[in-house]
């Protein structure tokens, strides 16, 4: 079955390697600042302008429908992460919170737990600590919850899923 394709929102300069383990252990497609790996086109675009920021996220966020904000201990206070919110939330991308702090970093250490980004409270997003077997679960939650097709039965508004979705609520 394939899987959701998933926009993975964090800290870029604090939170890469944690955010590469979350979306390593992944059973979906997963997509953040295209491509993954490759530092340079961040830091081209930061030297570019805030214009070329905002057309490198929004070129991620396309053909997604979920948005994973991965939660460190400074993701919060990060300028384009709000903006990665919010253009999720105009695209109506499921959105979810994954605590990431207990991840250990490149140098071994976990890092502080961080607040929760405004927009995921005041919008009653859910926010969870990372756990690889559920994000998978998580992540087809937000989708529903979105009004997203379930893949499991590839229609909107999917009987199962909406009594699925209502236990969980």
């Amino acid at each position: 079955m394939a899987g959701r394709r998933v926009y993975f929102s964090f800290h870029y300069d604090n939170d890469i390697w944690r955010a590469s383990n979350v979306r390593k252990s992944a059973q979906f497609d997963a997509v953040a600042r295209t491509p993954w790996t490759d530092a340079s086109l961040w830091e081209e675009a930061k030297r570019k302008g805030d214009e070329a920021i905002r057309r490198l996220i929004d070129n991620g966020l396309k053909n997604t429908s979920v948005t994973a904000v991965l939660i460190g201990s400074e993701t919060a206070s990060r300028r384009w992460v709000r903006y990665e919110i919010e253009k999720s939330i105009q695209r109506g991308n499921g959105l979810v919170g994954v605590r990431i702090h207990a991840i250990k970093g490149e140098d071994g250490k976990r890092s502080k737990a961080g607040p929760v980004p405004n927009a995921l409270k005041d919008g009653g997003y859910p926010v969870y600590d990372w756990s690889a077997r559920k994000l998978g679960n998580e992540v087809e939650l937000a989708a529903i919850k979105a009004g997203k097709p379930c893949l499991t039965h590839k229609t909107e508004g999917c009987w199962r899923c909406r009594f699925w979705n209502w236990l969980q609520i």
